[in-house]
């Protein structure tokens, strides 16, 4: 029912930028956020925002250096990565939730992933 895109991975050097976006035909009517998955490492949270866009909360790794934000006139959602880190390499996915942003490692939908890769 949703399907949720991801794009704008890649590989940067340490200190470097990118923004992730994540679209859905629907994306307006839900809890949206972001985990992702290092290598040899379980899935961790990253970043989630209710579906009003009010309201946010981050992981403590990322506290800081990372921002979500979405845009619901586009259905889209988007997280920029600023200050990367080699620790910041995953695959990301977006997610959508039907509840609560709080409760978003709940979500109903998850994307395909996108490949962030840092370099030192």
């Amino acid at each position: 029912q949703v399907r949720l895109v991801e794009t704008g991975g890649g590989a940067v050097q340490a200190g470097g930028s990118l923004r992730l976006s994540c679209a859905a035909s629907d994306l307006q009517y839900y809890a949206m956020g972001w985990f992702r998955r290092a290598p040899g490492k379980e899935r961790a949270f990253v970043a989630a925002i209710s579906q009003s866009g009010v309201n946010y909360f981050y992981a403590d790794s990322v506290q800081g250096r990372f921002t979500i934000s979405r845009d619901n006139a586009k259905n889209t959602g988007y997280l920029q990565m600023d200050s990367l880190k080699p620790e910041d390499t995953a695959e990301y996915y977006c997610v959508a939730h039907a509840g609560s942003y709080y409760n978003i490692r709940k979500s109903n939908y998850w994307g395909q992933g996108t490949q962030v890769t840092v370099t030192s």
